[in-house]
């Protein structure tokens, strides 16, 4: 990345690069690996990964961000994690937490509340939320209010809320999105996408897109004009967190 960066003329004041630390990759480049990741949000998986990151994206690395944040994980009661945090803010990198999982929520209410010498830890936060999985609105609200950065990831629900989510239990969901992307002449992921933009507290909108086609399809979302209808018609899509991870833990991600 940082490579490229500076391949194209592009300076670390041009762009915020943003990297994450607390999970270690551990299948080899195996798909079919018994464990593809190890979860550790230890001040020593800190102490050596954020070396690891600065020397890879050097003065380009203006964001780094705990991976996945939880409230079992630990991490939002490690005194001498949030310590570190602290320090590393205060030498100028801004400082996040990415959520998952059903309770992420409350995890966030949480980390919105953490501070070290009466400072804020967190700087930003990178949540889901999507049509399908909207149960941390009210604290993400609250944290923009609060003057956090917002990003939301997962937009797409992993491609649920796309042309390629065939489960036959989802097809009178994918008709609404499809009557609706029709009226507002647009893709169904675009369409999804737009209603996200359309949050008042969103920041960022992450699309995920793996392709050339998937891009431009995607960022066919900043031209749809996002109405009351559709957002009516959406009304009913929302599942409830326990229902929406549960399916999410069982998608087919290879």
């Amino acid at each position: 990345m940082a490579a490229w960066l500076s391949e194209q003329g592009i300076t670390p004041d041009d762009v915020v690069v943003g990297s994450k630390w607390g999970y270690t990759y551990t299948a080899a480049w195996q798909v079919n690996a018994g464990a593809h990741e190890e979860k550790d949000h230890s001040l020593a998986t800190l102490q050596r990964q954020w070396p690891e990151s600065q020397a890879l994206l050097g003065p380009y690395l203006r964001l780094y961000q705990v991976h996945s944040a939880t409230l079992d994980s630990g991490i939002l009661q490690n005194r001498a994690v949030l310590d570190e945090l602290a320090r590393l803010k205060a030498s100028g990198v801004s400082i996040g937490l990415s959520l998952s999982g059903a309770q992420q929520a409350n995890t966030l209410a949480r980390a919105v509340t953490l501070a070290v010498d009466g400072q804020p830890i967190f700087d930003t936060v990178q949540a889901t939320w999507n049509l399908l999985e909207r149960s941390a609105a009210a604290p993400l609200q609250a944290a923009f209010d609060a003057g956090m950065g917002v990003i939301v990831k997962e937009a797409l629900a992993n491609g649920r809320l796309t042309e390629r989510n065939l489960d036959p239990d989802f097809a009178p969901k994918l008709q609404v999105l499809r009557q609706q992307a029709r009226r507002l002449g647009a893709s169904v992921d675009a369409v999804a996408l737009a209603a996200v933009l359309a949050l008042p507290w969103a920041n960022i909108v992450l699309s995920g897109a793996a392709t050339v086609t998937q891009v431009e399809s995607n960022l066919a979302a900043l031209s749809v004009t996002w109405d009351d209808e559709a957002r009516a018609a959406f009304a009913g899509l929302a599942e409830s967190p326990t229902e929406y991870w549960g399916k999410r833990s069982r998608l087919a991600w290879n």
